[in-house]
């Protein structure tokens, strides 16, 4: 298992606030971060329909399982579980008690910060570096920008055309439509491949086709 960087400021924050948001792209790596960080915390996938369920219909009961803390897996499907976490949060005096992670940061940061502004602290977990992946002088540029630095692209020999694909369908079923209804793929595909094609460019907010994609989508 490759060793990543932000697990040191992630202990430092669990020692220093109540509770810990990891939060970044799916697939970035957050899962296997906070297992290993903090082995001995009970894992709870909010993803799983059946825990899911539960937590909505019964959020104080679904928390009052868990007296010293959990790590909460993909937290912003469970918008019910913050106002109950600010109570619990205020009630105890300990650090590191419940460590979140969502994939959709939007509706993530939006309930952090209605709820628990000044009781949890933030990390922000992108994929591999180039350092801790330990890419070679012999690694072209091309072959770099090709592959990418997605975790699941290193620990499995997946073909990197192919994974991406898989990828953006996955990131458009989760997330984009929990915050926008988007039903024409085709509109917002032709988005993500502006998006991707500006990289790195100058910003030009004056792109009308740009905007128009995006207010078409």
């Amino acid at each position: 298992m490759i060793k990543r960087k932000a697990e040191k400021t992630l202990l430092q924050l669990a020692k220093e606030y109540k509770s810990v948001a990891v939060i970044g792209p799916r697939q970035s790596g957050k899962t296997t971060i906070v297992k290993k960080v903090f082995p001995n915390k009970p894992y709870v996938s909010l993803e799983n329909p059946d825990v899911r369920r539960f937590a909505v219909e019964d959020t104080r009961g679904f928390l009052n399982g868990y007296p010293e803390g959990a790590i909460l897996d993909e937290a912003q499907r469970v918008p019910e579980l913050f106002s109950y976490l600010q109570q619990i949060l205020d009630d105890r005096d300990k650090a590191g008690q419940f460590i979140l992670t969502g994939s959709n940061n939007f509706l993530l940061q939006e309930k952090i910060s209605q709820s628990l502004a000044g009781r949890i602290g933030l990390i922000t977990l992108l994929p591999f570096t180039m350092t801790e992946v330990g890419i070679n002088k012999a690694t072209s540029i091309n072959e770099l920008l090709y592959k990418g630095l997605y975790p699941p692209l290193y620990d499995k020999e997946f073909k990197p055309s192919s994974w991406y694909a898989n990828y953006i369908m996955t990131y458009v079923e989760r997330d984009v439509r929990l915050i926008k209804n988007i039903t024409n793929f085709t509109s917002f595909e032709k988005f993500i491949k502006l998006c991707a094609g500006r990289c790195g460019q100058l910003l030009n907010m004056h792109c009308r086709k740009m905007w128009a994609i995006i207010e078409y989508a």
